[in-house]
């Protein structure tokens, strides 16, 4: 195996400045996973049989927010035309000055897939209840959940 490794000298580029300003909503979403990873650890770890256990969850996509949009309706009638005008425009509330979108609700990331890997991993019985409760607890189908016996 051959690494290569480069000095590197410390400036900042405007690139790299946007890059970390991007990656402000996927540490958003990393730390819901990293949330729901501990729960998921806490909950399987009081399981009998399980022993330690370590997750990993995958998502289908991000945090999703929803905003409120107005959509004034005009009809008019001429002889022998029907028109028909719909604006939609999103409504804004001040916040702390500013004029931010107003958000209905917000949706949390829908979860794809995990993996479990468990002490207990190697039994039949114990791999069933681990699926089982991943199922229930994520809203997934058992086929989206792996359970791998932990090294001793």
């Amino acid at each position: 195996m051959i690494v290569f490794s480069f000095p590197s000298s410390g400036k900042k580029t405007a690139k790299s400045t946007k890059d970390s300003e991007s990656n402000e909503g996927v540490s958003s979403t990393d730390a819901y996973v990293k949330k729901q990873e501990q729960r998921l650890v806490a909950a399987l770890k009081n399981v009998e049989g399980v022993g330690k256990v370590k997750v990993m969850i995958t998502l289908k996509s991000s945090k999703e927010s929803v905003v409120n949009k107005d959509t004034p309706y005009e009809e008019s009638t001429k002889k022998d035309e029907k028109t028909v005008k719909e604006d939609e425009e999103t409504v804004l509330i001040d916040k702390n000055g500013e004029k931010v979108p107003y958000i209905v609700k917000e949706v949390e990331p829908e979860v794809e897939g995990v993996v479990v890997v468990a002490q207990g991993g190697g039994s039949d019985i114990v791999n069933q209840n681990i699926v089982d409760a991943v199922s229930v607890l994520f809203h997934i189908s058992s086929y989206k959940i792996k359970v791998l016996k932990m090294e001793d």
